[in-house]
């Protein structure tokens, strides 16, 4: 299948439509993902916290599809903030995933536990991973408005993504707002409202006009606002 890039404030391009693989647990993970490479998608998201990072793994070496085709993206769990500890994470995801670099590495949430510093020092960590080109690129998911400003006034850099739910019954207006100001594009998570709009009278209006699902016609929203989106 076709699907268009967006380029980022790095100049990376990355695919706008992914597939996510939150939920899917680690026993279906590698079949899950094999399959949606099979019908080509490209970009796949994963988490530490979703602890299936390593059979996502293990279905990208199957495919042997050519490294430079693919977008993966990994995120840092809350428990390992404090920078030695995000270093090993960040370690333990390239293991796990059999790869020797990430295409895009988020802070998964501006909410560090075990640790008595807190997100800022991380983000300084993150960049660590980009300079010695182990990161094409690097991000945060769930920032606010205050936590992005907060970031870039102290460090200077520019997450290239802010990954945070967006879906027709929450299009979580000051986030994205924040993150289009500062330059940073925005990735829809539960882009499909956890399955609500499948049953949206209004939605389900429109896609049967268009000879459409509800499905297709919510991501289509999603891509015409510019969001990166990942059912």
């Amino acid at each position: 299948m076709s699907v268009p890039t967006i380029t980022l404030n790095n100049q990376t391009a990355i695919p706008q439509l992914g597939f996510g693989v939150y939920q899917v647990p680690p026993a279906q993970a590698a079949d899950t993902v094999s399959t949606a490479l099979e019908v080509g998608y490209r970009h796949i998201d994963t988490a530490q916290m979703y602890e299936n990072e390593q059979e996502v793994g293990v279905a990208l070496a199957a495919s042997g599809l050519p490294r430079d085709e693919l977008w993966i993206t990994s995120k840092l769990n809350n428990g390992y903030h404090r920078p030695d500890d995000a270093r090993r994470a960040f370690d333990e995801s390239l293991a796990k995933l059999g790869l020797d670099r990430i295409d895009l590495f988020l802070i998964h949430w501006p909410l560090p536990t075990l640790y008595d510093g807190d997100y800022v020092s991380t983000w300084r960590t993150l960049g660590e991973f980009v300079a010695d080109g182990r990161a094409r690129a690097i991000g945060v998911s769930n920032f606010q408005p205050a936590h992005l400003d907060r970031i870039v006034a102290e460090t200077g850099v520019l997450p290239a993504v802010n990954q945070i739910e967006v879906h027709p019954y929450f299009t979580n207006e000051a986030a994205r707002a924040a993150s289009i100001r500062h330059g940073v594009e925005v990735e829809a998570w539960s882009p499909i409202a956890q399955g609500a709009v499948l049953d949206d009278e209004v939605i389900s209006e429109i896609a049967a006009r268009h000879g459409k699902t509800t499905s297709q016609v919510t991501l289509r929203w999603h891509i015409e606002r510019g969001d990166i989106v990942f059912p």
